[in-house]
């Protein structure tokens, strides 16, 4: 019985139903490592959507940083042209026909604004123009584009001659007729075509400042790089007419006209033709002519300094100038300087790194004599053992600047397999022959100890220079897909690889990767040497953590 009892006992409690009834698993050792894996996927996920998104923000910030120097760059250069013989004498005459035309004083001043608003709106106009004309990808193209280099430099040749007085570049005399005509006119139309003579009559002696300017504004690839260049450049020639309308008085301490203007005309004219030479420059290191050594360079450079000297004390006399019996107290400063700066680059002859200026130089590498090593090739460290004995593209690039110490790659898939046989990270160099930002950072941050010691030890570098113009084999040509174009050559290349990887277009741009060819961290363009450590080191802990993973 009692055995019944306990038998029935135990078959009510069997019976209890379980469906109901949620068990948690215990996971393996695989479901774990699989759920771990799972969440490293994530992570790395994110930290791919900040790298991609971050250059974004780093490019507008960079394009905006650009545009102000493209501003200041035409505000001096208004300025200069304000300077000029045709503008600075139409200074009084000007201001004497507002005051005299307004009656009043505050009549006087705003129809004198009126007058500075008109000269920015043409100059502004003409910028906008100029950017539909060519566009912004053509635009964009322009700084590395070996054709239009050269045509810059032949430009700036001819405005550069004629500032010395060869012969002047006007536009028709029945265009400033027409101008004259109209600005007869009263009101509102009468001051803008008054604002329009003087653009026009004026462009003699205005029109090679506005070639260079605009030059350099169009190599900086922006798209409104044309309108903003113009806005700085006529703000700065409009702003001494509305501001001596309002303190006529003030004529009175201003400078007569005189010899001076011619001085300052032919002054620019040197430093015109020497800036023409950097475009000259340009072309040879992109098409590898070999013409343009360092030394070269920076004999002629040296010529026109010694010249310009001769020019300010009276030496040297061209058409349009008078007499010195005398040298002025500015002009014998501004002499000590040009000479200063004439003798300083003296010893770049020799291999002097010239830190100042090195950025408009030809690269250290194109230095045929350099006294502090007996060759102009910069000596790389010792490589790492490989098993790749042969470098890609070395003898393309035997003229790229590059820091001493360091065992530079040229080819992207390359400097992968040489990183993974080292376990070490990829710092990919994003450079240009034509970069002047790039040789800021090759003479004044790379080859620092501090960041000397970590690229040597601790990365792979690779230097892709995105406007090479070696043609590729038939067999590597491809369409682009960031602009549908075809690729034939090996800057094109890297670039396309830069804009379509990395989302910029930028020189120099740096960026860390691992083995796979993803960013470990955030590239980043010009740096000081203590963030660039720190990016560096970013990188190096970024690589380290991964590999525990």
């Amino acid at each position: 019985m009692a055995f019944a009892f306990s038998g029935t006992a135990y078959a009510q409690t069997d019976s209890v139903s379980t469906d109901d009834v949620e068990f948690t698993t215990i996971p393996t050792r695989a479901d774990s490592i699989k759920a771990y894996q799972k969440k490293q996927d994530s992570i790395k996920k994110a930290e791919a959507a900040k790298a991609t998104t971050a250059p974004a923000a780093e490019k507008k910030a960079d394009s905006k940083q650009s545009l102000w120097q493209i501003f200041i760059a035409g505000f001096l250069g208004g300025f200069a042209a304000f300077l000029m013989p045709c503008v600075y004498p139409m200074l009084p005459l000007t201001v004497s026909f507002f005051t005299k035309k307004g009656g009043t004083r505050s009549k006087a001043i705003g129809q004198s604004a009126l007058y500075g608003l008109s000269i920015i709106v043409i100059y502004v106009a003409l910028g906008f123009i100029i950017t539909l004309v060519f566009g912004p990808s053509a635009l964009n193209g322009l700084a590395t584009n070996g054709i239009f280099n050269f045509v810059f430099f032949l430009l700036l040749v001819i405005f550069g001659v004629s500032f010395l007085g060869a012969f002047e570049i006007q536009l028709p005399s029945s265009l400033a007729n027409k101008m004259d005509e109209n600005s007869d006119r009263g009101g509102l139309i009468g001051i803008f075509f008054m604002a329009a003579t003087l653009v026009v009559v004026s462009f003699s002696c205005t029109g090679p400042i506005i070639g260079s300017v605009l030059v350099d504004a169009a190599t900086k690839g922006e798209r409104l790089a044309p309108a903003i260049v113009m806005l700085g450049f006529s703000l700065a020639l409009a702003l001494p007419f509305t501001i001596f309308a309002m303190f006529p008085s003030a004529l009175k301490s201003m400078p007569k006209s005189g010899g001076w203007l011619n001085s300052v005309k032919v002054i620019l004219g040197f430093l015109e033709i020497a800036f023409a030479l950097k475009f000259l420059s340009n072309v040879d290191l992109a098409y590898h002519w070999d013409l343009i050594d360092r030394e070269v360079f920076l004999s002629l450079w040296i010529a026109i300094g010694i010249l310009m000297c001769l020019y300010l004390i009276g030496k040297i006399k061209f058409a349009h100038d008078s007499d010195l019996p005398h040298m002025s107290v500015p002009r014998t400063f501004i002499t000590i300087a040009l000479f200063a700066f004439t003798v300083y680059m003296i010893p770049g002859l020799w291999g002097a790194p010239l830190k100042s200026i090195s950025a408009f130089l030809p690269p250290m590498s194109t230095q045929d004599f350099d006294i502090s090593s007996g060759t102009g090739s910069a000596p790389a460290a010792a490589p790492a053992t490989t098993i790749i004995k042969e470098k890609k593209y070395e003898e393309i690039f035997k003229r790229l600047p590059r820091v001493k110490g360091v065992d530079d790659w040229y080819d992207y898939d390359q400097a992968i397999e040489v990183a993974k046989q080292l376990k070490r990270p990829v710092l990919i160099d994003f450079t240009g022959w034509n970069c002047v930002n790039c040789r800021q950072m090759e003479a004044n941050v790379l080859p620092k100890p501090e960041v000397l010691k970590r690229l040597q030890n601790d990365f792979v570098v690779v230097q892709l220079v995105i406007d090479d113009k070696t043609e590729l084999p038939e067999s590597e040509h491809f369409i682009s897909n960031v602009d549908g174009k075809k690729v034939t050559q090996l800057g094109g290349k890297w670039l396309d690889l830069e804009m379509s990887k990395y989302d910029n277009n930028a020189q120099p741009y740096y960026v860390i990767i691992n083995e796979k060819g993803e960013p470990l961290v955030k590239p980043h363009g010009v740096l000081p040497v203590e963030e660039f450590v720190k990016y560096l080191d970013s990188g190096i802990a970024a690589y380290k953590a991964q590999a525990q993973q």
